[in-house]
């Protein structure tokens, strides 16, 4: 069998309960018939936080998972991005920018019914202008992510 592109999974789903079952049970399923997920909420173990709260050591920790995530980033062919929300993440936003800047293919999904950017649009013009010229689009259903990623 031919190996599945790395892909790495930017969202804030992780944050929430209903986020984090939906990513778990729904989400990151469906991605892996297609592609091999690079998990961002898996770059990081929970003693790793337990421990800097415990010592103070928040700062120097949410500084090295920005390292984690730049060089996950880096060493993935795609990233599909989750754009739901009234305003779009900025952590989700920034990963986008930063995968389209160095030339990671982009694909984002909007299942969102509410505005979100610029009329005519799907989500905020720069982001939307970042998937789109990294080769990507931004797309309205789970599945149509999952045909995207794998065409």
């Amino acid at each position: 069998m031919p190996s599945r592109p790395r892909c790495y999974i930017a969202s804030p789903l992780g944050f929430s309960a209903a986020g984090r079952h939906y990513y778990e049970h729904v989400y990151l399923p469906a991605l892996r018939e297609v592609v091999e997920p690079v998990d961002p909420w898996a770059l990081m173990h929970p003693d790793e936080i337990a421990e800097a709260q415990h010592t103070g050591g928040q700062a120097a920790l949410w500084a090295e998972a920005g390292r984690r995530n730049i060089e996950a980033i880096r060493g993935c062919e795609l990233l599909a991005a989750h754009l739901d929300g009234q305003e779009l993440d900025s952590g989700t936003a920034s990963e986008v920018g930063f995968a389209a800047g160095i030339g990671v293919r982009c694909f984002g999904l909007r299942t969102d019914l509410r505005q979100s950017g610029e009329p005519g649009i799907a989500v905020n013009l720069q982001v939307q202008a970042f998937i789109v010229h990294s080769g990507g689009r931004v797309v309205g259903s789970l599945e149509e992510l999952v045909a995207a990623l794998a065409g």
